[in-house]
């Protein structure tokens, strides 16, 4: 009984903790040079960068071009392998696992690229796009697969006549509701979220937004939504990471950060949000001079540079990322 009630309690807490744990991630893309090609210099796209997401939860993050949001989110998925760091997909480190381990977290684990154009194949229809991973990895053939591929476009407020169709005969929100049926066809638990509105129309993206909002709520899914606009972000994020050259400056839940920002940079990032009321008048915080180098990155904290309460110490120290607040994290060693 006792081994018994101990596997449960177990298997329990495997439930209730975090789906996914990222741990000092960092992904380093080489530059080469010279007669030999030797690796000259790094883009360091990533530096330990470490947060969680639970299971059910949608986390926002968020930064400038360029801060390595993008970059996060493929590693996670092993699109692009990392460099160092571990992602711990329901306990499990996904970077140690073999092409044939890892083929299994495939179903479980999705992305939705950012340009709906580029991210379709041109010469296949939208039943072979949606349906070619049913396919795959053995999930629906034939008449079953169409059936399931016909269910999927009418969840994403597609009819099952598109299945014949080719992507060049849709808008961009049709493509990008294509994107996300395709996503959607191995049940994943969780799915990366990169940028799916940026290229879209204003009045387009709060439809597709609002379709991966019912989607995860009925779906009981977990999002990793990347995006550079904080108004759509506090509208569907429960936490919410902030970026900056590759490292975490905050972490928040959505609601604390939006009306208790710590770090200069969120504090920038903020006054920048339009407000949709004319009479409201917002201080802008005006960042100078453009984000560095990623080959070759500020000393201590990143974000000194363009920091308008920098100090000397600023250079010297790279400030840890500490709670301040339950479930409130900062990396300033100002505030």
């Amino acid at each position: 009984m006792t081994d018994a009630t101990d596997k449960k309690d177990k298997a329990a807490a495997a439930k209730s903790g975090p789906l996914l744990e990222v741990r000092n991630l960092r992904k380093y893309f080489p530059i080469r040079g010279g007669i030999f090609s030797r690796v000259v210099a790094n883009v360091k796209a990533i530096e330990d960068v470490s947060f969680k997401i639970q299971r059910g939860e949608v986390v926002g993050l968020v930064g400038e071009s360029g801060s390595g949001k993008t970059t996060v989110g493929r590693s996670i998925l092993r699109l692009i392998e990392p460099t160092a760091g571990e992602v711990l997909f329901d306990g499990v480190d996904v970077t140690k696992l073999s092409k044939s381990q890892m083929r299994e977290y495939r179903k479980r684990m999705q992305i939705i690229f950012q340009d709906p154009f580029a991210s379709l194949n041109p010469r296949m229809s939208v039943g072979d796009i949606v349906g070619e991973a049913m396919t795959i990895h053995n999930l629906a053939r034939g008449k079953d697969r169409e059936q399931r591929v016909a269910q999927l476009l009418e969840r994403v407020g597609l009819s099952p006549s598109h299945m014949r169709r080719y992507p060049h005969e849709f808008s961009g929100g049709q493509r990008q509701r294509i994107g996300i049926a395709r996503a959607l066809a191995v049940d994943p638990q969780f799915i990366v979220a990169d940028e799916p509105v940026s290229a879209l129309d204003v009045s387009i993206q709060a439809q597709v937004v609002n379709l991966l909002q019912d989607l995860k709520d009925e779906l009981g899914l977990t999002l990793l939504f990347i995006a550079h606009d904080l108004g759509v972000v506090e509208y569907i994020s429960d936490h919410v990471v902030v970026m900056y050259l590759g490292r975490i400056m905050e972490i928040a839940p959505a609601k604390e950060l939006y009306a208790n920002p710590i770090h200069p940079y969120t504090e920038a990032l903020l006054s920048a949000v339009p407000i949709p009321d004319p009479t409201v008048k917002r201080d802008r915080i005006i960042l100078q001079g453009d984000i560095p180098s990623p080959i070759n990155p500020p000393s201590g904290c990143v974000f000194r540079t363009r920091c308008p309460i920098a100090t000397k110490e600023c250079a010297e120290v790279v400030p840890p990322l500490v709670e301040v607040n339950p479930g409130h994290f900062k990396a300033c060693i100002n505030r």
